[in-house]
């Protein structure tokens, strides 16, 4: 074998530029270089910027790379230039074999958009490999008669490299016996055949050794050689011969092993030994002996490996016949592989996006893909489709090149992440397919808006409640994702009632948690709206609002308040009964009302104590007290009857009233056993133990207690000097929240049973007022007077009255013009009714009357118009209670703040004359008293709390 090698001259690259543009969207061009094999690392092959007229700075930001599929990569992409470089030594032999021309395919491919190139490299040959024989040696032999001209197959020598570098000729040396002969073939091998020039002498030389070269045709030429043994036999003068010069044959690929695919014949004329023939494969390809192999008494082929139309489509196998005598002959058979549909496409990802915003635009580009299959005709023809209904299609771009690419709008809240399966099916029978499957994410974009569970909130909350506390939550749900799903919500401003919102209610921000900012209450506000504004953390950020009804809920929080009959501190309350009253009779009624709502303000009324429970009882839901049985003289004139007013409330609440009764036919008669009704109490269970303390402090207090005792009395001397010198208007008492307000109030109609005395008539003067009905006694405890009953006919108006002069009373009892009693027209200027002018000129006696006759008359119209049960009143306000159980106001008439008394006729002024002048008399010898004695009474009092009605209770016990 001749070594192999190199030549030191510089070896000529001969570069072959070709550049096509594609029609097709993805496909931009292709470039065709050609390159001599075996070209040291780092060579250059080309410059493809230059040659694909592409800017550098494109290779760089298009992240430019080179595809070669599963393939070796042989060649490099060196961006920062913008050429191709050989990356690994390329051997044409190794990487094509006897196929030409040999080439390396790949493509370049850029992002941003997605472009990609086709190149294609040839490879070209040079000479470095020696031509090879696949023996070592040849032996033959040839008999001694063998006549010139006798031909001897050789063994063809093989050379890996192909054209002017491959195997050319052949030599043979000695050239004495033998000759050498080429005879070219249809295929283009050479056939080697050692043909006999001169006969053979056995006797002379028995063997013969013979060198054969093969010699290629390159620069510098290299050869290799095997050595020929010829032994020289007997004679035998006929060689065997073939029937046919060239046998065919087809074998399916992957047919099972020992499958025949064809017989050889070769005849020999001879007879004996040297007609008898062998047959054997002298092929000289690589590779067919491990394929096939040939019976050699009989010249069957049969296939002893796996064939594979995709390695190899046909083969040729060269079959020699041979005699006993060593005469050959040779014939050539080509067997054709049958392709079968055993290969499935091969999917190659190009390039593939991870994810893409779900506003991507119609017919973006997802992925390429190559796709191939090395199967022949039907068996090699591929469809691409996806398997799923998706927003998704697949075009084929070029041949065997697919772009994945959106065919509608995509929405991130119906599907975040898809799974693409593309499957690539041939046409083969049956037909193969493979798969490969994409996964896509889908970027969210901030287009939805959040979005309450309910389109409107109702929440309830009782009131009372502490503030801070927890009403109850909103909640929005965004179908976005992360930071533009993220909800937070916010209070709208507004008001309620003229003030913000904000000062009822609040919101948590992140958890929509409404919590009440103070406490409410029922009585003031029953419920209110706002609005809850839910926003996203998207960019720009999107937002929804939700009505939001807050209801407050009652509580029983307020007691029921007796509007009648009026508690005070001054003056009793007591409602007559005659004697002849029958069963059933209705003594009074008591009138509550409770500012809750609902059951809360269901009242029910129960006596609770009573002088003779025998004799009366209170209706359960109208407060009514009736008697239950005939009244006999037996019963006492002083009865007390202690009502419970109680609501229906859970705990409930209840209020107690105390109710006089006095069981008479006239005033004069119940009189004096109502003057120390006041004092009438209960002790207390606990009074031994407060009585035995009082006795063990006493030595230690009686010193103390005297000097604070006549400090007090010293005190109460002079405040009653004041009030007896004072003329103060009359002072009207309204109970406790339920004043007039206009007709706003609890009741459709307003009712004030007032108690009027003036504070300048010491004992002297009373002032009774039946708001209603006769037998209704309002009375000053105080007062040692007797009242006259005087009755006229005249019209007391009909009389000319003189205005009484009266101070001034101090500022702070002054009067606004709606509250000064008088008439409607008198009015005032402003600053009087401010309380900045002058006191107002006192109103005279005939103004003071006709007030009180309109007020009269006022009762009289309110009563008729109420029907039975208007807001809890009992049936004494109907209408059958008309003005005839009013007194007449006309008959007697006292003006307070005055000791002069109107009346009709003159008998009457005489009987108020003489009253007047005992009056001035009492009152005179009171001044002459001195100021420290017991007997002083004390000045009437404005109230008296409950300790102070006990002192002087306890005071007059003793």
């Amino acid at each position: 074998m001749v070594p192999r090698k190199m030549s030191d001259r510089t070896m000529t690259r001969q570069v072959l530029l070709f550049i096509s543009v594609l029609s097709l969207s993805s496909v931009h061009g292709q470039v065709s270089y050609s390159i001599p094999e075996e070209m040291a690392k780092g060579s250059l092959v080309g410059n493809i910027a230059q040659d694909l007229g592409l800017d550098i700075k494109r290779l760089k930001s298009g992240n430019a790379r080179i595809h070669v599929g599963s393939s070796a990569e042989y060649i490099e992409l060196n961006k920062e230039r913008g050429v191709l470089l050989v990356k690994e030594r390329i051997d044409r032999e190794a990487l094509c074999g006897q196929t030409t021309p040999c080439a390396l395919h790949f493509q370049i491919i850029m992002e941003n958009p997605i472009e990609f190139y086709r190149v294609t490299v040839e490879i070209t040959d040079i000479n470095d490999n020696a031509p090879v024989f696949q023996m070592y040696d040849m032996k033959f032999e040839i008999s001694e008669s063998a006549i010139t001209g006798a031909k001897f197959v050789l063994e063809r020598a093989f050379d890996s490299d192909i054209g002017l570098n491959g195997l050319q000729t052949y030599s043979l040396n000695p050239t004495d016996n033998f000759v050498l002969k080429l005879q070219g073939q249809a295929d283009g091998i050479k056939k080697v055949e050692m043909v006999l020039q001169k006969p053979l002498d056995r006797e002379k030389q028995e063997q013969i050794s013979l060198v054969l070269t093969a010699l290629d045709g390159g620069d510098p030429q290299m050869s290799g050689t095997v050595h020929i043994h010829v032994t020289v036999l007997d004679v035998n003068d006929n060689a065997p011969v073939f029937t046919q010069a060239v046998y065919t044959a087809s074998v399916v690929e992957n047919s099972q092993k020992g499958t025949l695919l064809t017989t050889v014949s070769a005849t020999d004329i001879d007879h004996g030994s040297n007609g008898l023939v062998t047959y054997s494969i002298s092929s000289s390809t690589i590779g067919i002996l491990d394929l096939f192999e040939i019976d050699e008494s009989n010249g069957e082929v049969h296939l002893i490996n796996e064939v594979d139309y995709e390695t190899a489509k046909h083969y040729q196998i060269d079959v020699k016949a041979k005699d006993q005598g060593g005469l050959t002959d040779s014939t050539k058979l080509i067997v054709d592989i049958i392709d079968v549909n055993d290969n499935k496409p091969l999917i190659d990802l190009m390039s593939t996006s991870k994810s893409i915003p779900e506003n991507s635009p119609s017919q973006t580009v997802i992925a390429v893909m190559s796709v191939h299959d090395p199967d022949s005709d039907n068996n090699g023809v591929v469809d691409c489709v996806l398997t799923e209904n998706i927003p998704f299609t697949i075009k084929s771009t070029s041949n065997g090149f697919y772009s994945l690419v959106t065919d509608s709008d995509l929405d991130r809240e119906r599907a975040s992440v898809y799974n693409i399966s593309v499957t690539c099916s041939d046409e083969g029978v049956p037909s193969l397919s493979s798969s490969v499957t994409l996964t896509l994410q889908i970027s969210d974009v901030n287009d939805n808006a959040p979005v309450f569970e309910r389109s409107s909130y109702e929440a309830y909350i009782i009131e009372n409640n502490t503030p801070g506390l927890s009403i109850f939550t909103v909640k929005a749900r965004d179908a976005d994702w992360n930071q533009n799903a993220r909800v937070s919500y916010i209070l709208d401003d507004s008001s309620v009632n003229g003030v913000p919102v904000s000062s009822y209610v609040s919101v948590s921000a992140e958890s929509g948690v409404i919590h009440a900012v103070r406490s409410f209450d029922y009585e003031q506000i029953k419920d209110f709206q706002f609005r809850v504004k839910s926003q996203d953390g998207g960019s720009p950020p999107l937002s929804s609002n939700v009505t939001v009804k807050l209801m407050i809920q009652d509580q029983n929080d307020n007691a029921p308040q007796v509007l009648y009959p009026v508690q005070t501190s001054s003056s009793l309350v007591a409602e007559m009964v005659p004697r002849s009253a029958d069963v059933g009779y209705l003594v009074t009624k008591v009138v509550a009302v409770d500012v809750d709502s609902g059951q809360n303000a269901w009242l029910s009324y129960k006596l609770q104590k009573a002088t003779d429970r025998a004799l009366f009882e209170v209706g359960l839901q109208n407060g009514e007290i009736r008697t239950i049985r005939q009244v006999t003289d037996k019963d006492a004139v002083k009865q007390r009857l202690t009502v419970v007013v109680e609501d229906n409330g859970q705990p409930s609440r209840s209020a107690t009233v105390n109710v006089n009764v006095a069981v008479a036919d006239s005033f004069p008669e119940v009189l004096s056993e109502f003057t120390d009704f006041t004092h009438d109490k209960d002790y207390n269970d606990n009074l031994t133990f407060y009585l035995v303390l009082a006795l063990a402090v006493v030595s230690f207090l009686f010193i103390t207690c005297l000097v604070v005792i006549i400090s007090v009395k010293i005190y109460r001397w002079r405040q009653s000097r004041v009030l007896y010198h004072s003329n103060l208007p009359v002072i009207p008492y309204y109970p406790p929240r339920y004043a007039d307000t206009l007709g706003t109030g609890t009741l459709q109609h307003v009712y004030n049973y007032e108690v009027c005395r003036t504070t300048d008539s010491r004992k002297s003067d009373c002032k009774f007022v039946r708001p209603c009905s006769q037998n209704v006694l309002i009375m000053d405890p105080s007062s040692t007077g007797t009242m006259q009953r005087m009755q006229s006919e005249q019209n007391i108006l009909d009389e000319p009255d003189s205005p009484i002069e009266q101070k001034p009373p101090n500022a702070d009892w002054r009067f606004t013009q709606g509250q000064r009693p008088g008439p409607s027209g008198a009015g005032g200027p402003p600053e009087m009714t401010m309380g900045t002018g002058p006191w107002p000129n006192p109103p005279t006696e005939a103004e003071q009357l006709q007030a009180l006759m309109a007020a009269a008359n006022e009762v009289s119209e309110a009563t008729a118009t109420l029907g039975p049960g208007t807001m809890g009143l009992s049936t004494r306000y109907s209408p059958q209670f008309t003005l005839q159980h009013v007194p007449d106001y006309r008959q007697n008439v006292y003006i307070p703040g005055s000791t002069a008394t109107l009346t009709s006729n003159p008998q009457q002024q005489q009987q108020q004359m003489l009253m007047q002048q005992q009056m001035a008399a009492q009152q005179q010898a009171l001044q002459a008293q001195p100021a420290e004695a017991s007997a002083q009474p004390e000045p009437p009092k404005a109230a008296q709390t409950p300790a102070s009605k006990k002192k002087s209770t306890k005071k007059e016990k003793k």
